[in-house]
């Protein structure tokens, strides 16, 4: 019993960190007719969102270099995909051996030689550098190669043979391997400690192998190299990251790959092709250099910056062509924003019509306006004009994700009474988490209901819209949980029943008493309230859904009716 107890107990917790998440939905503003019949976020929900909404006091009419001021919130975290140059480290490349060896690569002790001698004398061995810096060749004696580069090296032994041989002797020499190293990893990495490896590894193989930079404390300007007590090398990654270079570090057994701390840091966020946070060495770094490591978007117009002073948050508000001399500091908040109202917008018409299908449309247009510029054919059904609204479906989606958000907490931290109760509902709850998952790759609509409301030709349109003009074409779909999903032709003189009846009647999964109808103007009838059947409607009959808890029910059976609204599919609840 305790077991199932801390189990509930963890998902739990697992699940309230869920709900907190989904509950810092804003509250979207109504439309004119709109089908967002998805339920509002629970009680719990909305409480938890008043508590985590930060008190704010700010100048909605902030303009060029006004400034706003709020209570200071608390910084965010970094993580790999806030910090810029963090995605470096993945572990896609460290335990890859070493490349090619560089023309400037420092024979060292350990290394191994090949070398081939033919003619006169033949040999074909494997030399290994001594711990004096020299390998021994048969008939010549000991050569030096401790700090030849790789480049000399071909010279350094034909000018050894030569003094013995002086004539019909050839040979060949090269790098066999890089030599074994053990590699120390230090600072502020994830994981520190001593790593083997090869000479010829890269420092970010190294660094990869600990575990990347720490990017909440870490430095990516800073990370050294040492040998002794020397440093041999200090390696900017920025350089790497923005221009590709990387100086060529050749490491050795015992070196140590150090990462600094953290400098200075400002968090670039909004229209940015890299909304990260960069580091600095300075005191201070200009707009102009952060630019170049964010790339703003070209539509972005303006900056607003975010600066923590004491325990207050201040907020300036300037353009981007006035605001390049500017200078940032440690702590501020850069968002590259679009401050402009768009001059034209372009709205697109599908459907059953003659005329253009995209207009370019000036800001400001009205249904109506493009309503006068259709062409309509003898098989248009112009009374049933649909709107189709990207920011609706944006809307619908965030509401079905709240719904679904509440059904998942809810299964998750259901109790159990009993050993046998737990573990039908353990099978209950995966069944249901896996509808669940199905029911997250949904895209609603974004239908805006305009056909039936008497002020549709005042509707502002919005950029991206959509104009859909049905067809007269004479059918009526049936779908849903039915045996043979199909078009039938319409026929006035038919009801629901018969419709599904020429469609094959019920499966042994639908729920008769749920059937809902999709009208060509895009509004909906449950079977209850319809009077009769109109030519284009779609006829959807509901699942049902066969739980051992009452409570499950009736959530996923809201949901599956919502989802047949906003989605136009009936997403059934089989294994």
């Amino acid at each position: 019993m305790s077991k199932h107890w801390f189990i509930n107990l963890s998902i739990a917790a697992v699940c309230i960190a869920g709900l907190a998440q989904a509950a810092k939905l804003d509250p979207a503003s109504k439309l004119m007719v709109v089908n967002d019949t998805f339920a509002k976020p629970s009680a719990a929900s909305q409480i938890a969102a008043q508590a985590n909404a930060p008190a704010l006091v700010q100048n909605s009419n902030a303009g060029y270099g006004d400034s706003a001021t709020s209570v200071l919130s608390e910084p965010s975290k970094a993580s790999a995909n806030t910090v810029f140059g963090a995605n470096l480290f993945s572990g896609n490349f460290s335990n890859k051996g070493g490349g090619l060896f560089s023309p400037d690569y420092l024979i060292a002790s350990g290394d191994r030689i090949i070398l081939r001698m033919w003619g006169a004398f033949d040999l074909d061995t494997e030399l290994i550098v001594d711990p004096q810096g020299n390998v021994f060749l048969p008939h010549v004696g000991p050569v030096r190669l401790q700090g030849v580069r790789n480049q000399d090296l071909q010279k350094s032994i034909n000018t050894a043979i030569a003094k013995v041989f002086r004539a019909n002797v050839y040979n060949y020499a090269s790098l066999a391997m890089g030599q074994p190293v053990k590699v120390y990893v230090s600072g502020f990495v994830n994981m520190p400690g001593m790593y083997e490896g090869t000479s010829t590894d890269s420092l970010l193989q190294y660094l990869d192998r600990a575990g990347g930079i720490d990017p909440e404390r870490g430095s990516f300007l800073d990370v050294q190299i040492k040998r002794g007590n020397q440093t041999r090398a200090s390696i900017n990654l920025y350089d790497f990251l923005t221009k590709g270079n990387m100086p060529q570090v050749q490491l050795a057994d015992g070196d140590v790959i150090f990462v600094a701390p953290r400098h200075n840091v400002v968090t670039v966020k909004g229209l940015a092709s890299n909304p990260k946070q960069f580091e600095f060495t300075s005191n201070t770094i200009e707009l102009a250099t952060l630019g170049q490591l964010a790339k703003p978007l070209p539509h972005a117009t303006n900056i607003r910056i975010t600066r923590n002073t004491g325990n207050k948050q201040n907020t300036e508000y300037h353009t981007i062509a006035n605001a390049n001399q500017l200078i940032v500091q440690s702590g501020d908040e850069v968002e590259y924003t679009a401050d402009k109202k768009p001059g034209t917008i372009t709205v697109r018409i599908e459907g059953e019509h003659l005329s253009a299908q995209e207009y370019v449309l000036p800001y400001g247009a009205k249904v109506g306006d493009l309503l006068g510029k259709v062409e309509y054919t003898p098989n248009s059904d112009s009374a049933s004009v649909q709107l189709f609204r990207n920011s609706v479906k944006d809307r619908q989606k965030a509401m079905l994700d709240v719904a679904l958000k509440s059904l998942e907490a809810t299964v998750l931290t259901a109790r159990s009474g009993s050993v046998n109760e737990a573990k039908i509902r353990s099978d209950e709850s995966t069944k249901i988490l896996n509808w669940i998952d199905r029911a997250r790759q949904l895209e609603p609509t974004g239908q805006v209901f305009i056909a039936q409301s008497s002020r549709k030709n005042d509707l502002l349109l919005e950029n991206g819209d959509i104009i859909r003009i049905p067809v007269k074409d004479g059918l009526v779909l049936v779908g849903g949980e039915v045996l043979f999903p199909n078009s039938i032709a319409y026929d006035e003189n038919l009801r629901v029943e018969d419709y599904i009846s020429a469609a094959g009647g019920f499966t042994q999964d639908a729920d008769s008493s749920r059937i809902v109808v999709a009208h060509a103007n895009g509004s909906f009838s449950s079977e209850k309230n319809l009077k009769k059947i109109s030519e284009g409607d779609r006829i959807m009959v509901l699942p049902k859904v066969d739980t051992k808890f009452m409570q499950f029910s009736m959530d996923i059976s809201q949901i599956v009716y919502q989802i047949a609204v906003a989605v136009g599919v009936v997403l059934d609840f089989k294994n």
